[in-house]
């Protein structure tokens, strides 16, 4: 049983997002696998979720991930025992965190496109960005998704259930069966949960360990 189905048994009203969330994994890994790295965006709750999120990704999560192999050996030659203290990370970057250039940008500039040029700096074809918004029409990350799509980047939507205007910008949208904020946000930390178990399982496994 998969991370994402052990999910939906504990909360199975997110069996609607099923498809959706597998179609968001195989994004991510792929996109990891290929040196591609994970943005992420979002307002209030939802930038805080960026951070959490990112939080999950870049040290382990339920597993330790230690280096290994030649890895190990030259960390191990400048850090001493303390190498093996480290763990394998997948780069997410929460874009809220960037808050110097978002805020210079959003005060010289323009404060919807925040996200977008933040984007637009730091991404690059075949990365991926995860665009939270619990109504799926927050401007600045509908237009951050809008920038991505130029960019050949790809978009995963995290919304509620109408997908708003998020839906048709995704390559996967997540979208749960609440429309209340609040309650949105609260079947999203589950969902993103298992997302982040399931990217670790099959990025940072034993035997991947050992490559």
């Amino acid at each position: 049983m998969s991370n994402i189905e052990k999910t939906i048994e504990r909360y199975p009203a997110l069996a609607v997002a099923k498809e959706e969330m597998e179609k968001a994994v195989d994004i991510i890994v792929k996109s990891n696998l290929g040196g591609g790295k994970l943005l992420l965006c979002g307002n209030g709750g939802s930038s805080a979720d960026c951070e959490h999120i990112a939080g999950e990704l870049l040290k382990g999560f339920v597993m330790k991930r230690e280096p290994r192999g030649k890895e190990l050996k030259w960390l191990t030659e400048e850090l001493g025992e303390e190498a093996s203290l480290l763990q394998r990370g997948v780069c997410a970057i929460p874009l809220p965190s960037i808050s110097g250039a978002m805020t210079a940008y959003a005060n010289d500039v323009e404060p919807s496109l925040v996200y977008a040029q933040l984007l637009y700096a730091m991404g690059k074809a075949g990365d991926v960005l995860l665009a939270i918004s619990t109504s799926g029409n927050s401007q600045n990350v509908v237009k951050a998704a809008k920038c991505a799509k130029a960019l050949g980047i790809f978009v995963i939507g995290l919304t509620g259930e109408s997908g708003g205007e998020l839906l048709d910008l995704a390559d996967a949208c997540i979208r749960v069966p609440a429309l209340e904020t609040y309650k949105v946000q609260e079947y999203h930390l589950p969902v993103y949960h298992a997302l982040c178990l399931e990217i670790e399982e099959r990025l940072f496994s034993a035997h991947k360990l050992e490559q």
